[in-house]
């Protein structure tokens, strides 16, 4: 089991996975988003090849439109 902090709060995964399956998996792979992984902005196409590891911290931040 993996420890992760996700925009500042605690969150366990079973099993080892990349950021792209725990995107997908949280529903929180979105068009417009950014991700830094302890403190790294990561490329959209590293997400599949970026294995998620114990004390992981990720900030996910949604790009968001208005006037």
């Amino acid at each position: 089991m993996l420890a992760l902090t996700v925009n500042g709060e605690q969150k366990l995964v079973i099993a080892p996975q990349t950021l792209q399956e725990f995107l997908e998996a949280n529903n929180l792979l979105l068009p417009f988003m950014a991700v830094a992984r302890n403190g790294e902005v990561l490329h959209r196409s590293e997400y599949a090849t970026v294995l998620l590891r114990d004390g992981d911290r990720l900030e996910i931040v949604r790009m968001v439109g208005g006037g």
